[in-house]
């Protein structure tokens, strides 16, 4: 798509005079000749090319030049750093140290926790305890005993107080001593001595103290430490003494709880005659298990005495012969068992040579009959006796289950009210327990109390010794830092002046001799020649001098671009995309984009990209006239890296269009916009020299952007204004229309805006 500047119609006729007038102008001002250079006498001499890099060698030139400037104040501040260390009066430090373990003697404990082992502090409880030892308790305690409100080094009113001090505390910058109380004086000076930390990773307390007389310091630094852990062991004392106390007050109402628990279960069970026997069970209890193994015992006999009568009876019915232990060893059934033993031993003896029938043979077996009937009736007599005393032993059994029965029936009556007795049993066996666990406690805080050498959580590892190296002032090393810091003060200040003399705002000067000093008039046109120079290497000599302008019209020209610089730099980010164009010579819109930028650029990042190609000024500014372009962009022959260049006269950025004989249609390629897009993030002014716009996107220009506009110094008003709603309806955000352009012969004033 291209831009169209105005539409056909009726105002064509005038756009198209004023163009052809245009043209008449630039094709005269090439005819008419120049004026010529004045002789050579007046040689000017050339400018030095800005490039915004700073000169090294003029800095070391300057620093070698002004060497007084910082040989003096250092010399001075040596001299002066020394004088000062030797007249402040040296302190000594001394250092204990102390270790954090937590742990105590294991005999001191009580019994039951012996066996247990204590946790080490952790590291929060360290710093705790080097807040203790800068306790202000702990500071009154040493600063009494040392005496350290009777040392003038500690009280500084005992010396008197110098006028300097005085004036400095009536100004509020110090504290004046007399409004503050001794006490306060002399905590100030000894915590302004005092140092207590932690080492990393331990429970050790370092504490350090500084003192004019290395013997006090020691004394302080060791007394600190003793007292730290007399500190501590009062503190335990006092928690073990309010514990005594404590526990003697309710050891006393104890022992009153525990006489009345026990008066009330005593009362209740005599009142319920709950009285309790052997093995610490009730009588009624006892009484019924006494009488339960006297029934098992009746019922024991009962069923013996039944079981042996039984089986004698059996043995007689059957006729067998009576073998039962009860029987044989009878009294009454000893010797009848004995006489049938022997009269079987007279039958068998005779039977060996008598017969049957023998009269001797018959009287043995009728001995042998009798003596069988007589254990047979005292088997009988023995049976009916043992059947008696398994009736009796029933009997026995009988009352013994009527006793038992009773006895159940009354413990059942009196389980309640054992129930309440166990209760109040606990009740003042709870008292009992609670009253011996006190006591126990008592006594240990008690012990703990009157001992001399109370548990303290650390322990002296390390006592100070006197040191004969004062630690305050550190001669040397303050010595160096005083002279160091004064040479490099004094050379930055060399150093800045004359970074500020090459960066500040100034023309470029034409230096010739004294004797051939050219007037006014002629410095102006050597000026112009040595700007032309530059600005058009091209030509093979210099460009020969346009006729010259007026102070007004140069002063009120860049005034115009000036103020415009102004108005995009108060916009902001809403003027970060500028794009300059118009109906002017491609020479006057690149030259009007150059002097707006270099404005620009004098407090912001800005960049000017050639899309117009149709002068060789952008070219001549450059520091590398040969890089390559978006053309080569495009086609990826080169980085962005690559195609940015700066401005030889100022701190601008430079994006050209390509090389010589590029394709100009690579410029409608839509990564050119991405390009763009890209410097955008980058910088903050992106100004696109757009030239007439004949054949570039409308999207790559008008996109967020704002117009510029060079208009041909010919053209109407009415055609200005028309192109001004022409650019505004095809998409610019704003429209900027400039009086005149700015030409080649105007370049002069151009080094005006280098040095931003």
């Amino acid at each position: 798509m291209r831009i169209a500047f105005w539409r056909a119609g009726k105002d064509k006729a005038v756009v198209e005079r004023a163009v052809s007038k245009a043209k008449a102008e630039a094709k005269r001002a090439e005819l008419e000749p120049r004026i010529e250079a004045r002789p050579a006498r007046v040689a000017p001499k050339q400018p030095p090319v800005e490039s915004g890099d700073i000169d090294l060698h003029a800095l070391g030139a300057a620093l070698a030049r002004k060497r007084s400037w910082i040989i003096v104040p250092t010399v001075l501040a040596l001299v002066a750093s020394i004088a000062v260390v030797n007249l402040v009066t040296p302190r000594y430090k001394s250092e204990s140290r102390i270790l954090i373990d937590g742990r105590e003697n294991v005999f001191l404990r009580p019994n039951s926790d012996r066996a247990e082992e204590r946790q080490a502090l952790d590291a929060e409880a360290v710093t705790s305890q080097v807040q203790l030892v800068l306790s202000r308790d702990l500071a009154r305690e040493i600063i009494k005993k040392n005496k350290l409100a009777e040392r003038p080094e500690f009280d500084p009113v005992l010396q008197g107080i110098s006028p300097l001090k005085s004036l400095a505390a009536l100004v509020g910058i110090g504290r004046d001593p007399f409004s503050m109380t001794p006490e306060e004086r002399v905590l100030d000076a000894y915590y302004e001595r005092l140092q207590a930390y932690a080492v990393d990773k331990s429970r050790v307390i370092v504490i350090e103290f500084q003192s004019a007389d290395p013997d006090l310091a020691v004394r302080v630094a060791n007394s600190i430490a003793d007292g730290y852990l007399v500190l501590q062991q009062d503190a335990r004392q006092d928690q073990a003494r309010n514990a005594s106390q404590w526990y003697a007050g309710r050891i006393d109402e104890l022992r009153r709880n525990v006489s009345e628990a026990e008066a009330k279960a005593e009362d209740f069970r005599s009142k319920s005659s709950l009285f309790v026997g052997t093995n610490n069970t009730t009588l009624s209890n006892q009484q019924m298990g006494e009488v339960n193994t006297q029934l098992n015992n009746a019922r024991a006999l009962k069923a013996d005495a039944e079981a042996k009568a039984r089986l004698i009876r059996e043995m007689i019915q059957s006729g067998k012969p009576i073998e039962s232990s009860e029987v044989l060893n009878s009294e009454s059934m000893r010797t009848p068992s004995q006489q049938r033993v022997a009269l079987r031993a007279q039958l068998a003896e005779q039977s060996s040579t008598l017969l049957g029938n023998h009269p001797r043979i018959k009287e043995l077996k009728a001995q042998l009959a009798d003596l069988d009937t007589q254990i047979r009736d005292e088997a009988a007599k023995l049976a009916r006796t043992l059947e008696n005393d398994a009736r009796a032993a029933n009997g026995r059994v009988q009352e013994l289950s009527a006793s038992l029965d009773q006895l159940k029936k009354q413990a059942t009556s009196t389980n309640g009210q054992d129930v309440q007795l166990r209760a109040l049993e606990r009740e003042s066996k709870a008292q009992r327990d609670l009253l011996e666990t006190y006591l126990a406690k008592y006594r240990e805080a008690n012990t703990r109390e009157t001992i001399d050498t109370a548990p303290t959580d650390g322990r002296i590892i390390s006592r100070a010794i006197v040191s004969n190296m004062p630690a305050y002032p550190k001669k040397l090393p303050i010595v160096l830092i005083a002279t160091i810091a004064t040479l490099l003060l004094s050379s930055g200040v060399v150093v800045t002046g004359e970074l500020l003399r090459q960066t500040a705002p100034r023309a470029v000067a034409v230096f010739t001799p004294a004797q051939t000093r050219p007037s006014a008039r002629q410095e102006q046109v050597v000026q112009s020649m040595a700007v032309e120079q530059i600005v058009d290497p091209v030509m093979a000599k210099p460009a020969p001098l346009q006729p010259e302008m007026t102070a007004d019209a140069d002063v009120s020209e860049f005034a115009e671009i000036e103020q415009l610089a102004d108005s995009l730099r108060a916009a902001g980010t809403m003027a970060k995309k500028v794009t300059v164009l118009g109906t002017a010579a491609g020479e006057a819109i690149t030259l009007s984009t150059l002097t707006l930028a270099r404005h620009l650029a004098r407090d912001a990042r800005v960049v000017v990209v050639d899309l117009a190609a149709s002068s060789p000024t952008m070219a001549a500014v450059s520091v590398d006239a040969s890089a390559p372009g978006l053309a080569e962009l495009m086609q990826g022959e080169a980085s962005f890296a690559q195609i940015i260049t700066r401005d030889k006269l100022s701190r601008l950025h430079l994006v050209m269009a390509g090389r010589a004989g590029f394709d100009r249609s690579l410029l409608q390629s839509p990564r050119v916009t991405l390009a763009v897009d890209a410097l955008l993030r980058a910088y903050d002014h992106v100004l696109l020299d757009a030239g007439s716009a004949s054949d570039l996107p409308a999207e790559l220009l008008t996109a967020n952007a704002r117009a510029v506009v060079v208009p041909d110094a010919s053209m109407a008003p009415d055609a200005r204004a028309q192109m001004c709603e022409q650019l505004s309806a095809v998409g610019f955000s704003e429209v900027t229309m400039l009086s005149k352009p700015v030409q080649s012969s105007d370049a002069r004033d151009a080094p005006r805006v280098v040095a931003a």
